[in-house]
């Protein structure tokens, strides 16, 4: 039985690996990233390898439609292990004609000068952090890279291949909306195919929510000055022919990031690495599982058959129903109501629909409903009506 059968769903299935390795850590990060002097990365290809054949026991007959290297700093990642890791996915499952293989890496000159021998490797998309196109900004932001840097790493990528994606932050310190729009405008004059535009979150166990939390984090926008950059970013992304697709991301048709579209539809998922997190059907039943996040013990697990490498949590009907409409909402396309009852056994309450519909948060065509561009800046209350 394929994953769509037995989800009943669309989407195809993904596999999501993590590298959990920087050579710094950002401060606002809160991804399970690790800096070590050192890496085996024979060593990490074996386990990799064995875990893949692992879940392949767990979901033998699935068709692999991504792949996704995150972390972590996945570029830091030798092209060799790259490519085992792709060849063991190969030997695991089925997979589409036109798989998409994304790794996410950074602007430094050593992680470019890998780009050729990843895509020697298989991979067939890159996502670059770029973050800012300043240098004190960046700096701020803890990165190791300048602007020169950054917008040097997009033209490498696109020397390799046609499908390059990176990613900015806004609502920094000190920034105004006039600031983020002739950023966002540069970006743009680069004729991207594909965005990602995140707001800064400050999260707490991280270095910014320390500052924050002493009061030394200065200069954030307030509520209102964030929501005039989001817009100002939906009407520029718009005029340039990409619109949002999700929340915070931006592309032109046909070029959306497919892997994370597995997410947003709630579709099946496998994740390897340290920390890694997916969403698998086994046994007629939905279940979430959480990978060990320390380096040191998910390697060990790796290499020791019968250990135990990762929690599996059986997920309720409601559950499932709530992960899917938080997810899915994040979508311009929305959410089906036919679905969420079939995930959760409820019908989504008229009224609240309703109430959402009349204070503009929420469309409804037929069995879809999703936000509107209001809506999506204010989701979090969506949601809580909803559920």
């Amino acid at each position: 039985m394929s994953s769509d059968a037995a989800e009943g769903a669309p989407g195809d299935f993904g596999l999501y690996v993590h590298w959990p390795f920087c050579e710094a850590k950002c401060p606002y990060c809160d991804f399970n990233s690790h800096v070590r002097r050192a890496v085996d990365h024979d060593r990490w290809a074996a386990a990799f390898e064995r875990e893949i054949a692992r879940i392949r026991d767990l979901a033998p007959d699935r068709i692999l439609g991504s792949i996704f290297f995150g972390g972590g700093t996945p570029s830091l990642m030798s092209p060799d292990l790259v490519h085992r890791v792709i060849e063991a996915a190969r030997r695991a499952w089925r997979w589409r004609n036109d798989i998409e293989i994304t790794l996410e890496a950074n602007p430094s000159s050593v992680e470019v000068a890998r780009f050729r021998g990843f895509v020697r490797a298989g991979v067939n998309r890159i996502s670059i952090g770029v973050q800012a196109l300043n240098d004190l900004d960046l700096k701020r932001l803890g990165r190791l890279h300048s602007a020169a840097e950054a917008l040097a790493a997009i033209e490498t990528a696109r020397a390799v291949t046609d499908r390059v994606s990176f990613d900015l932050i806004y609502a920094r310190q000190d920034q105004t909306a006039g600031d983020w729009q002739d950023e966002l405008k540069r970006a743009l004059s680069m004729e991207p195919k594909h965005l990602s535009l995140y707001q800064l979150t400050i999260e707490a166990n991280t270095a910014f929510g320390d500052r924050y939390k002493a009061g030394k984090l200065r200069g954030l926008p307030d509520e209102d000055r964030s929501a005039e950059m989001f817009e100002t970013t939906q009407a520029l992304c718009d005029a340039a022919g990409l619109p949002a697709y999700e929340i915070s991301n931006h592309a032109r048709v046909g070029t959306e990031g497919r892997h994370n579209l597995v997410y947003w539809r709630y579709g099946e998922y496998a994740g390897v690495g340290p920390g890694a997190h997916g969403r698998l059907m086994w046994q007629g039943k939905r279940y979430a599982t959480h990978a060990i996040p320390s380096p040191e013990e998910w390697l060990k697990s790796a290499e020791n058959t019968g250990a135990l490498h990762e929690t599996r949590t059986e997920l309720s009907a409601e559950e499932q129903g709530d992960e899917y409409l938080m997810m899915s909402l994040r979508l311009r396309e929305g959410a089906s109501l036919s679905r969420f009852q079939a995930l959760s056994g409820s019908n989504m309450p008229e009224a609240r629909i309703a109430r959402l519909m009349n204070d503009g948060l929420l469309w409804q065509e037929g069995d879809r409903i999703g936000t509107t561009d209001r809506g999506r800046l204010l989701l979090n209350a969506v949601l809580r009506e909803l559920l």
